[in-house]
This record gives C-alpha cells, structure tokens and sequence, in this order.
C-alpha cells in the first residue's frame, strides 16, 4: 500500500513546518521542512519503495571546521570518524559519512517508516530523532575539535 501524501502533508501544516514541495524523478513526493526553525531536513517516499517514507538531514562541514580537521592528526581524525559511527549507531539511526582521507566533509542521517506504522505521532518523533542524530554529530565535532565555545555551535 503506498503512502497517503496528502495526509503527511497536513501532519507537516499542522506542525506548522512544510517549507516546500520539491520536484525530484525519483520520488513519488519530497518535502523540505524546517525543523527546528531553519534547519533543513528531507521528507520523501521514493518511487522504488511506495510503502515507506524516508525522513533525512544531509549536513556539509563548514570550510573552518574541514580546515581544522584537515590539520589536525590521521589518528585524531579517525578517532572521530568512529565516535560519529559509534553513537550513531547506538540511536538505530541510518547514516552515510563522507570522510576522504579521514576528514568528514558531509553527513547525511535518515529514518524510515513504514506504511503500516505511520502516524502523525510517529513522524514527529521520527524528525526530532534524525534531528537529534544531526545535533550530535556537532556536538561530538565541536567537542573532538574545541571550535564549541560559549555554548554556540559551529557553523555546519
């Protein structure tokens, strides 16, 4: 059974966080939101996988901080890479890493859901989990780095 779009859209309205539909070949449907505030994240179901609905953050690392990690020790790096993978992990999350020669430069995290379990309630709690995943991967950069100072983060 393929997911209802029309229902998913008015869960995005009522949370007040649709930013806008966006034409992709390959989805049936694909919304950007902004969740929270001006964060970007993707909500799409793919035209391969009618039955699910794929909820994702792809996040470039800010050229100061690709700088700082270009700098800094192989070993440190890799270190990184596998806190990264370690407490993705740990939040069931599905994650790519883009780290040529050690050296993060992307991250994309997503969650799907499936037809049968889609609710409003589990979408929402599905977008703060991707969400959470993203912010973690700041924190864990910003920590492993020191470019977190006065409790602001980097710009990622």
């Amino acid at each position: 059974m393929a997911i209802d779009e029309e229902q998913v859209r008015n869960w995005l309205l009522e949370e007040d966080i649709i930013r806008e539909k966006i034409y992709d070949e390959n989805a049936n449907f694909h919304y950007l939101i902004n969740f929270p505030n001006n964060n970007t994240m993707d909500i799409i179901n793919p035209k391969t996988k009618e039955d699910v609905l794929i909820i994702g953050c792809a996040t470039e690392v800010s050229q100061e901080e690709q700088r700082i990690i270009k700098s800094s020790p192989k070993e440190m790096n890799q270190e990184f890479i596998w806190k990264i993978r370690f407490s993705l992990n740990e939040m069931f999350l599905d994650f790519e890493l883009e780290h040529p020669n050690d050296q993060l430069s992307r991250f994309i995290i997503t969650e799907d859901i499936f037809e049968d379990g889609l609710t409003k309630h589990v979408l929402i709690k599905t977008i703060k989990k991707v969400f959470k995943g993203k912010l973690q991967c700041i924190w864990i950069l910003g920590k492993t780095y020191g470019s977190i100072q006065d409790n602001t983060l980097p710009e990622i």
